[in-house]
């Protein structure tokens, strides 16, 4: 008899500490910007949706973990993350030295550059980078976009007038309304919202800076993070689940192969 209480007292102590036999899903705190087709945007529903937003959803059931997505000013993404207020930014992000500073990259999974977008078949002679002299150009703050221009003093000082905003949403709208000139913006969300507006918008094929690469980005300190998120993703694109996603946004497979 005491043999059994014994053994009954061991197993009560263990639900106890086990909650019962239910453990906990650990939850991680993904910052986005939300308002930024095709990569992380809200749809008629108000669902949150996206190529980066289904990328990151796979991930996280690979890891048996919860991504929560907070929208996130993203001019302030480096207060964002080094305070603690998200874990990770999974957003279309490029890798840039800048950010190397304050942020710990995954390996790059997709390439990308910047371009021009204006109003359709209104190209405005724009032929080369400094064609934009007299223009009133545009951009997202916060943007790699934003980040060149700032390097390119004589550039932008050509400028008839320079605006950025919050959103990327915000810029193109300032663009069809008239407020600006051209927008300086990625290749990636300017051919979805040419495709989208085909009528309204058109891109210009001119060089702004160099070939950039995309990567989630993690506080410096969390390494032990930054790779078990990496072992998925590399199953992802080994697999074959990374491609079918970026064939469903852009209709072709942008990912590039585990290295």
């Amino acid at each position: 008899m005491r043999k059994i209480f014994v053994a009954f007292m061991m197993l009560m102590m263990l639900l106890f500490v086990t909650g019962c036999g239910t453990s906990k899903t650990e939850k991680l705190v993904v910052g986005i910007d939300d308002d930024f087709p095709p990569i992380s945007f809200r749809d008629t529903q108000g669902e949150l949706i996206g190529f980066d937003i289904e990328l990151a959803r796979e991930a996280a059931k690979r890891l048996g973990v919860e991504f929560e997505f907070r929208p996130i000013d993203w001019d302030n993404k480096r207060e964002e993350l080094t305070s603690g207020n998200v874990d990770m930014i999974w957003d279309g992000l490029d890798i840039t030295d800048e950010r190397k500073e304050y942020m710990l990259f995954s390996k790059p999974y997709m390439d990308d550059r910047q371009i021009l977008l204006v109003k359709a078949g209104d190209t405005q002679g724009i032929g080369v980078e400094e064609d934009l002299e007299g223009k009133i150009v545009g951009t997202q703050a916060g943007s790699t976009s934003e980040c060149y221009l700032s390097g390119k003093e004589t550039l932008r000082n050509s400028f008839k007038g320079y605006k950025t905003y919050a959103k990327f949403t915000e810029t193109v709208d300032a663009l069809k309304r008239g407020d600006i000139d051209v927008v300086v913006c990625d290749e990636i969300v300017a051919r979805y919202e040419m495709n989208t507006n085909p009528d309204q918008l058109e891109i210009v094929n001119v060089k702004i800076g160099d070939l950039t690469e995309t990567g989630i980005g993690f506080r410096k300190d969390s390494v032990a993070l930054r790779d078990r998120v990496q072992k998925v993703f590399d199953e992802m694109i080994r697999d074959g689940t990374a491609k079918k996603i970026s064939e469903q946004w852009f209709q072709a497979d942008l990912i590039k192969q585990v290295r």
